[in-house]
C-alpha cells in the first residue's frame, strides 16, 4: 500500500458525508475530492467527530539544533551580504509523479538544503530585507497535519498515510531559524514589493506568485551565485564527503564478495548489492549506479544494468553513497570479474592508472583547474601513440588534433559535493578556467574505451573499457584522496579481491 491509496485527496476542505453528494452541497464550501473507485465512500459526521478526539500530545520539547545549523547560518549571512535589500526565495521543491498516483522519493534542491539543513517537501527559504540592513531568514514549511479538518487521516499527504511531520516550533529548534506555514506564503509573495530573486525550476506555485516581480536575468545571476557558494567546502561538508567515500568503499567490497551471484543473474545484482549499503548507511545512491560488465564498460553512462556478468571480462563499477545530509561520493573501479587481469586488460588498466596518478599529482592549491585533466590526458595520448593506434603520427600532432579523444571520451573530472556534478552553474572563469583552492573537492577519473565495433583498433582491444575514479580534496599543501581505502594498482586489486573472496 502506498501513500497515494488514501481515498480523500484534499485536506483543506469540508468533509463530505455519505448522505450528501458534492452536487447537493449548498453551504458554499467545496467537498473533499474522493479518489475515483474508492471503496469506503464518504465520511459520516460521527466518524469525523470521532477521529478528532483521543490523541495524545506528541510535541517534542527536548530537541537540539542539527549539526550543520551553525554552518547554514553562516552560509545565509554570506548570501545576505551579496544581495542587500533584495528578497531572496529558495524553494526545496515538490513531489514529482512517478506514475499515476505514486511519487518519486523526495529529494530537496541542493541549494535549499545547503542553506537550511531541512529536507522536507514544499519548504521555501525566504530572506527578507531587514530595516536596519541584512536579512531576516524564515523557513516556510508544512506544519503538523490538521486534526480538526481531518487532513491527518484523509489526505494522501496526511500523517497517518505519510508519517509524522515536525511542528513549526520543533523545526525552529532543529534548524535554528524562524519557521512559518508555507501554505500562506504564495499569497504573501503576491503582495511583496521591492526587488525579488527566486531560484527557479523547483516550485511552480512559488514562481507563479512572483511572476510579475522577477526577471530571468536576475534569477540566473542568483542561481549562479548559489552554485559558486558551494565551491569551497567547510569542515562539516568535508566530514560528510569523507564518510560518503568510506561507506562507498564498503559498498564496493560488498559487490566483490557476490560477483559469483552476479554471474548467475545479471548486472542488476551488482546494482542492488551496492544500493543496500547506500540505503542502510546513507540516504540513497548519489546518482544512478553504473554496473557495466564486459563491453558495457565502453558506454560511459551505462545505467540499464541488465547485462550478463561473465568470468574473464572486466566490471566497471561507478557508484557513490549519498549521506543522510545529501553529500555524495563518486568512485569508479574496474576489476576483473574472475579476480585476475589478462595481460591485455592489465596493459590497458595500467595505462589508465598511470594517467590517473599523474592527474591526482596535479591537484594542489594554486594550480589551474585544468592541470589535472591535461596531465592525465597527456599520459593516455602517449600510451595510445606507443601502441601504434595512430600509425606514424607523432604525439604532438595527435595532441594538437585531439585524436586521442576517440578513446578517452570525457573530461578527467568535476567538482563534487551535494550534487555529483557540483557547482554546475558556476561561472566558467571560476570553475574550469579557475584556480584550485584548499577545500575544493573534485573527481579524477580518466578512462579508455574501445567500442566493440571500432575497426580502427586491434580486434582484441574491442569491448574493453577501463575507468578509475577517486574523490580528491584540495588541502593547504597538496591533496587528500578521500577514497583511498579502495586499492587502485592492478596487483593490489587482485590481492584485495582474493582476500575478500576468501
Amino acid at each position: 500500500m502506498t501513500q497515494a491509496t488514501s481515498e480523500i485527496q484534499d485536506p483543506g476542505q469540508e468533509l463530505q458525508t455519505p448522505e450528501t453528494t458534492e452536487d447537493e452541497q449548498t453551504d458554499g464550501t467545496e467537498a473533499i475530492e474522493q479518489r475515483k473507485n474508492g471503496l469506503t465512500g464518504g465520511v459520516s459526521d460521527a466518524l469525523a467527530e470521532n477521529m478528532k478526539q483521543g490523541w495524545a500530545d506528541t510535541e517534542r520539547h527536548d530537541l537540539e539544533p542539527i549539526a550543520q545549523a551553525p554552518h547554514t547560518a553562516r552560509r545565509r549571512s554570506e548570501l545576505s551580504a551579496r544581495f542587500p535589500g533584495e528578497r531572496l526565495v529558495i524553494p526545496a521543491g515538490n513531489l514529482k509523479i512517478r506514475a499515476n498516483d505514486t511519487d518519486y522519493p523526495f529529494r530537496p534542491s541542493s541549494d535549499y538544503a545547503y542553506l537550511t539543513g531541512d529536507q522536507t517537501q514544499d519548504g521555501v527559504l525566504v530572506l527578507e530585507p531587514a530595516a536596519d540592513g541584512g536579512h531576516l531568514a524564515t523557513a516556510y514549511l508544512l506544519p503538523r497535519s490538521d486534526r480538526e479538518n481531518g487532513e491527518f487521516w484523509l489526505s494522501g499527504q496526511g500523517e497517518l498515510w505519510d508519517g509524522r511531520r515536525n511542528s513549526l516550533t520543533e523545526n525552529e529548534r532543529l534548524l535554528g531559524l524562524p519557521c512559518a506555514d508555507v501554505r500562506e506564503l504564495a499569497a504573501a509573495l503576491k503582495e511583496a514589493t521591492g526587488r525579488v530573486r527566486v531560484l527557479r525550476g523547483h516550485d511552480a506555485g512559488i514562481e507563479a506568485a512572483l511572476n510579475d516581480k522577477v526577471t530571468a536575468e536576475s534569477d540566473e545571476e542568483f542561481r549562479v551565485f548559489l552554485s559558486e557558494m558551494r565551491r569551497v567546502k567547510d569542515e562539516f561538508e568535508i566530514a560528510e564527503l569523507r564518510y560518503a567515500c568510506e561507506s562507498t568503499a564498503r559498498g564496493f567490497e560488498d559487490v566483490v564478495k557476490v560477483l559469483d551471484k552476479a554471474e548467475a543473474t545479471s548486472e542488476r545484482y551488482i546494482e542492488g548489492t551496492f544500493f543496500l549499503r547506500a540505503r542502510v548507511e546513507g540516504n540513497a545512491v548519489g546518482y544512478s549506479t553504473i554496473a557495466a560488465a564486459g563491453p558495457h564498460a565502453t558506454t560511459i553512462h551505462w545505467v540499464r544494468n541488465d547485462g550478463a556478468v561473465r568470468s574473464g571480462e572486466l566490471l566497471l563499477l561507478d557508484a557513490g553513497v549519498e549521506t543522510r545530509n545529501l553529500y555524495t561520493a563518486d568512485v569508479t573501479r574496474t576489476v576483473p570479474i574472475d579476480g585476475r587481469f589478462t595481460p591485455l586488460q592489465r596493459k590497458i588498466y595500467d595505462a589508465v592508472y598511470e594517467a590517473q596518478s599523474a592527474g591526482i599529482a596535479a591537484v594542489k592549491p594554486g594550480a589551474d583547474y585544468r592541470d589535472f585533466h591535461i596531465a592525465a590526458q597527456r599520459v593516455l595520448a602517449e600510451k595510445l601513440v606507443s601502441w601504434g593506434l595512430f600509425g606514424d603520427m607523432d604525439l604532438e600532432k595527435v595532441w594538437e588534433l585531439g585524436l586521442h579523444r576517440r578513446w578517452t571520451m570525457h573530461g578527467t573530472g568535476h567538482m563534487l559535493g551535494m550534487d555529483v556534478h557540483d557547482c554546475a552553474a558556476a561561472r566558467t572563469e571560476l570553475y574550469v578556467n579557475g584556480t584550485l583552492e584548499a577545500g575544493m573537492c573534485l573527481t579524477v577519473e580518466p578512462g579508455l574505451y574501445f567500442q566493440e565495433d571500432d575497426l580502427t583498433v586491434p580486434e582484441e582491444y574491442r569491448g574493453i573499457g577501463v575507468r578509475i575514479e577517486d574523490d580528491i580534496l584540495v588541502t593547504e599543501d597538496g591533496n587528500e584522496n578521500l577514497s583511498a581505502a579502495l586499492p587502485r594498482q592492478a596487483d593490489e586489486i587482485e590481492a584485495w579481491m582474493a582476500a575478500l573472496r576468501a
